[in-house]
């Protein structure tokens, strides 16, 4: 059985829409209407957030808020790093996705040794670096920073002294560098990226599972054949942004986009996922319940926390 710990992460500060902060105390709230005392149930830590920043003027436009999120990833992977040492699993609810670049770096300073598998499910690739990025906000670049990739040869910026400096920073977080090797990510439900991302993927071989693959072949199949292609990994994370369900069910988040899975294909993949000892820590992000109505987005959220909590709790 393991042991769980919450780790909570109201940062919203790598977004470009606002509310993401909000998303924890909605995903609690739905436990509340939903009349689970789930959040009783494990001890949880709350890391300080720098949302102030939202407030301030923008220092660099192609990595919004820099500062603010090495200083995030910095006390999240201490608190993932602390957990994974303690022998806790850490299930990490996050406002914006920029703060998996923490989570990941955590799990690495844990267990430097370990050769780490990461399942992204996400509509998104986040793949952008501050030389590509359309639009600034962090929460595109995690996945960039964790494989150290900055994608130069489709460049379209050029960095003053001090955007280069911190984009550095946050690619060796940890001292470690690259956390993840390309080959080891596994995108599922990824349908909206750039030419600049498409690129990364293509130079990389980086395997990509459509929507359509996971209706096709069902979610035991499909997780069965992620867990095959990541066997040489010792350990894995799985990071669950809620864009990834279709934009009929997920208008609670930032970036909805059409073409997602389904509340139950997302449940029923997670779960499976869950069985698997080599999966590390599990991480939940992207509820903006200022954009739903209902709190129907939250409410999903909570199923699939709870669900794969209590799988977890099983095994």
């Amino acid at each position: 059985m393991k042991n769980i710990k919450l780790i909570e992460v109201p940062s919203e500060i790598g977004a470009g829409t606002r509310g993401a902060s909000l998303g924890i105390d909605a995903i609690k709230i739905a436990a509340l209407d939903f009349m689970s005392n789930f959040f009783v149930h494990f001890p949880s830590e709350k890391i300080e957030v720098e949302n102030q920043l939202l407030y301030e003027p923008i220092q660099s436009p192609y990595a919004k808020r820099m500062q603010g999120v090495l200083n995030m990833t910095e006390r999240i992977s201490k608190a993932v790093a602390d957990s994974i040492k303690g022998h806790f699993f850490p299930v990490v609810l996050s406002g914006d996705h920029s703060n998996a670049s923490g989570t990941i770096a955590g799990i690495k300073i844990a267990k430097p040794k370990s050769k780490l598998g990461v399942i992204w499910i996400d509509a998104h690739a986040d793949l952008h670096t501050p030389y590509t990025t359309p639009s600034g906000n962090i929460h595109g670049m995690p996945m960039a920073a964790s494989i150290g990739e900055d994608n130069k040869e489709m460049s379209v910026h050029e960095l003053d002294e001090k955007t280069f400096k911190q984009w550095e920073q946050l690619k060796n977080m940890g001292k470690i560098h690259p956390k993840v090797l390309p080959e080891d990510v596994v995108f599922i439900s990824l349908r909206d990226f750039e030419k600049e991302e498409k690129h990364l993927i293509e130079k990389h071989g980086m395997k990509v599972i459509t929507t359509a693959e996971v209706r096709r072949n069902g979610a035991e199949n499909v997780c069965r054949k992620v867990l095959r292609y990541l066997s040489d990994c010792t350990d894995i994370y799985v990071s669950f942004d809620v864009d990834s369900l279709d934009s009929s069910i997920s208008r609670g988040t930032g970036t909805p986009v059409s073409n997602g899975l389904r509340e139950r294909e997302v449940e029923d993949l997670i779960s499976k996922f869950m069985q698997n000892r080599k999966i590390c820590c599990f991480e939940i992000t992207e509820v903006n319940p200022t954009l739903d109505k209902e709190n129907l987005m939250a409410e999903i959220a909570f199923n699939i926390l709870q669900r794969s909590v209590n799988i977890l709790m099983m095994n």
